[in-house]
C-alpha cells in the first residue's frame, strides 16, 4: 500500500491542492493528514483526492465540529495496521507525548507534525516521521512524506521542487 502523509496544511489552499494532486499522480491508497487543516473549506481541495483519507486534529483547528463535517476528522489520535506496520498518528503538540509513543515500542511508525519541519528518524524499532508542512508558512518548505509499506520504504518529497529531503528503509 502507499500512503500519502501531510500534515499543516493551515488553510493554504494552492498548497493543498499541490499535495492532492501529487498524491493523484503517485497513486496513493490512503492520505494521513497530521493535523492543522484549520477551517471546514479546504474540503474544497482535500475531497478532489482519489483515495481515503484519515487525520487527525491539530491546535489550530478550532472549528473541530465543522472539520468533522466537511472532512470526518474525529480524534487526537489515530491507530492503523497497513501490511502488518503498526501506525500511530498524532498532531504532536506536546512533545512529551510524541516521545512517550515513540519510547513505549508499541509502533513500528509514529507520525506527527505540528512542528512545521520535516524529520524521519529511527529509534529503536520505532521510526519517528513528520512529513513537515505543507502550508509552508513557517519553514518555507512545503513538504509531503510517502510510506511504500510494499518496498518498506519512506521518503520526503518538496512539494515545490519534487526533490527528495529525506528516505529510510522501514
Amino acid at each position: 500500500m502507499l500512503i500519502g502523509v501531510m500534515s499543516d496544511t493551515h488553510d493554504n489552499l494552492p498548497a493543498i491542492a499541490k499535495a492532492v494532486e501529487l498524491f493523484n499522480r503517485e497513486g496513493v491508497d490512503l492520505v494521513i493528514h497530521c493535523g492543522d487543516y484549520v477551517a471546514p473549506f479546504v474540503k474544497r481541495e482535500l475531497s478532489k483526492l482519489k483515495a481515503p483519507m484519515k487525520g487527525v486534529f491539530g491546535n489550530n483547528d478550532g472549528e473541530r465540529r465543522g472539520l468533522k463535517e466537511a472532512i470526518g476528522v474525529e480524534d487526537e489520535i489515530l491507530e492503523l495496521t497497513v501490511d502488518g506496520i503498526k501506525i500511530a498518528v498524532l498532531h504532536g503538540t506536546d512533545q512529551r507525548v510524541v516521545e512517550a509513543f515513540v519510547r513505549s515500542q508499541l509502533y513500528d511508525i509514529v507520525i506527527r507534525g505540528h512542528t512545521h519541519r520535516y524529520e524521519i528518524a529511527e529509534l529503536g524499532r520505532t521510526i519517528l516521521l513528520n512529513p513537515g508542512e505543507v502550508g509552508g508558512y513557517v519553514s518555507g518548505i512545503k513538504s509531503v512524506a510517502f510510506i511504500d509499506s510494499q518496498k518498506r520504504e519512506i521518503k520526503i518529497l518538496n512539494l515545490d521542487t519534487g526533490e527528495p529531503l529525506g528516505f529510510m528503509s522501514i
